[in-house]
Parts: structure tokens; sequence; C-alpha cells
């Protein structure tokens, strides 16, 4: 399935009907009176956050979203019928933005929550609303309302617990697939990722879920490479976890130019809470893995983990590590197999 995270689209709701001038006529009757029935609104336009998508491709195929008008009235005091309702159906994680890119419409945070974009028309009433004491033979009747025409822009930010940070082959997709089971391509050249994958990962028996997207360079908040597109999926993640790359030659200054980074973004990005790892300590001796963690910590000012991705090494513990700052309530705790201590019972010998 192909990611997309950005998409505009085109909505319209429904038109109410328009109501009916009519009187009754019937054998005997000399005067029937009015009997025009008022008009069925229009459908409106919903937004819906639905489980099982991570992707907004549907919305590259199909643009317009365009609700059903209400129908007319009709005589016999009967009202038109109401228009069918049009449903968008997004991840969760989606926000939907005004034309100009900025104004915030709606935040879908939930599975099955539902937010109303467009309001269908109101149907046009029938000249029998229009009879009075005064009036016992109105010829006047009202049209429907028009409907409500928009244009949107939708905004996928991924909802995960850990979002990965680092430069271009600093070890990311390889943890994810070290500690998951999400198969993100690997390979050893810069933005081998070109878009944010998932994974679920469990220790001690709870799982939460890890996000991890391209890597960033230096100017990245100006464009250059694949620019900061990607940061806002891990806006809402509870805690960051940085691998700084120790075989790159260039350590201080690769964790600084990330640092950099997320200052030029914003989002509050820079003040999350955020575990710094010192990675391919399996290319290493021990010597060189305490002289460069020792370095890496007087830049951090904070304690720095030794992981290896390909080995291994330290993921268990830089998992409990990210574990400890994940609130509980964003856990899911895994569901233990029930064990069946009864004896196995002998099945009976074939009889003809």
């Amino acid at each position: 399935m192909k990611f997309l995270d950005l998409a505009k689209v085109y909505i319209r709701s429904g038109a109410g009907g328009n109501g009916c001038v009519s009187f009754r006529r019937e054998k005997f009757i000399e005067f029937g009176g009015p009997d025009g029935g008022d008009g069925g609104n229009g459908g409106s336009v919903w937004i819906e956050a639905v489980d099982g998508l991570n992707t907004l491709i549907d919305f590259r195929y199909q643009q317009h979203f365009f609700a059903d008008n209400g129908r007319p009235g009709m005589g016999r005091q009967r009202t038109g019928a109401t228009g069918d309702d049009i449903v968008l159906r997004v991840p969760v994680g989606t926000e939907v933005l005004d034309e100009d890119e900025e104004t915030l419409i709606a935040d879908m945070t939930e599975v099955g929550q539902r937010v109303l974009l467009a309001k269908g028309g109101n149907g046009g009433w029938g000249n029998l609303q229009f009879k009075s004491a005064t009036n016992q033979g109105p010829r006047r009747a009202n049209p429907g309302q028009e409907g409500v025409e928009r244009t949107l822009w939708l905004r996928l930010k991924l909802i995960a617990d850990v979002g990965l940070l680092g430069l271009p082959n600093a070890g990311k997709s390889t943890f994810l697939a070290a500690t998951s089971n999400a198969r993100p391509k690997i390979a050893d050249y810069p933005f081998t990722t070109l878009h944010p994958n998932l994974g679920v990962v469990g220790v001690d028996g709870v799982e939460f879920v890890v996000a991890d997207i391209p890597g960033l360079i230096e100017g990245a908040s100006e464009g250059r490479g694949l620019g900061d597109l990607f940061l806002g999926h891990v806006e809402r993640c509870a805690v960051l976890l940085h691998l700084v790359d120790g075989s790159s030659g260039s350590l201080i200054e690769d964790y600084h130019t990330i640092i950099a980074e997320l200052d030029a973004y914003g989002g509050g990005l820079a003040e999350k809470p955020r575990v710094t790892v010192l990675n391919k300590v399996d290319t290493m001796d021990p010597e060189e893995r305490a002289f460069l963690k020792d370095e890496l910590e007087e830049a951090v000012g904070a304690p720095v983990m030794l992981m290896s991705g390909v080995s291994g090494e330290g993921t268990e513990a830089v998992l409990r590590a990210l574990r400890r700052q994940i609130d509980d309530d964003r856990l899911r705790h895994k569901i233990a197999p029930i064990e069946d201590d009864s004896e196995p019972q002998q099945e009976a010998p074939w009889q003809p």
C-alpha cells in the first residue's frame, strides 16, 4: 500500500428540495385548500476515523465528494425524501484543515470519531405551511436551501508511542526490524526509508507502537533532503528515541544536527522526553565504546545507552527505558495464553 499523508478534497453538501404548490382536488370537495408538501433536507458530509488504515492514498484517486440533494415536495402533503449523507473514512490521527492549511477544523484521534464537515440544506416549505386565516389558498412555496461547498486539506499524523530520530543510515529501520514484525527496507545508502513505518514492539508483557521516519540532514528545515515533512508523524509520540551512529566519525556534530533541526521545526519536539542511544557498537572495541559514550554524554548532558540493532545487543534495555517514559494508559498489555493443567485424555481405540 502506497503511503500518502497529505490530500486535498472538495466537498459539497446536498441542497434542500423545493416546496410544492398544490391544491386538493377531489370530487364533491369544492374548496380543498392547499396540500403542497415540504422539500426534503439535503445530505450532509461527515468524516469518520476508522481502524485498519494508515494512509490517505484513497484520496489521491477521488477528491470530490458531493452529497445527494433533497427531493422536492409533492401534492397530497407528501414531503420529499432526504438526500443520502456521504462519509469520508480516514485513518486515526488525521487532521482536517481549512483551505489555508492553517485553520484546524477537526483532529481525528479516536476510532469511531465522527465530525460534521458540511450540513445539508433545509428543505423548502410547501404552500400548506403558508395557510392562514386571512389567506386560505396561498400560491407560494419556498425553495430549498443551498448546500455548503468547501475545499479542505487532510493531513495524517501517525499516532505512535515512540518516534525514531537520526541521520540517514543511523540504524533506525534496523532497530525497528529487530524489535518488531515490521519489515522496512534496509540498505547501506542514505534515504533508504522514504516514508514512515510503524511497528509494534513488546517488552515485559506490554506492547507499544514505534514510528520510523526518514532521516534528517542538516538544513532539513529549509527543504534539504526530504525536508522535515515527516516530523509531524512524531509530534504525537510520548518519547523520542535518538539514534546516533557510532561509526560515523563525527559523533557530536551528528547529534547537534538533529537537535538543531528539532528546534527549527518547533511544535514542542525539542522539549519532548528523549532517549539518546549510541548505535552500531558491534563495530567497536570496549575502549572505543567507553570513549565515545563519555564524549556523547558530555554533549547530551544525560546518560547515553549503548545498542546494536544488528546483533541485538542492548535492545532490551533500550525498550525498557522507552517503556518507563510512556504513560500506562497508552500501553497495551499482552494477553497471556491460558494454560490447561488438566491431563490429556487418552483417545478411545477405533471401533467399527
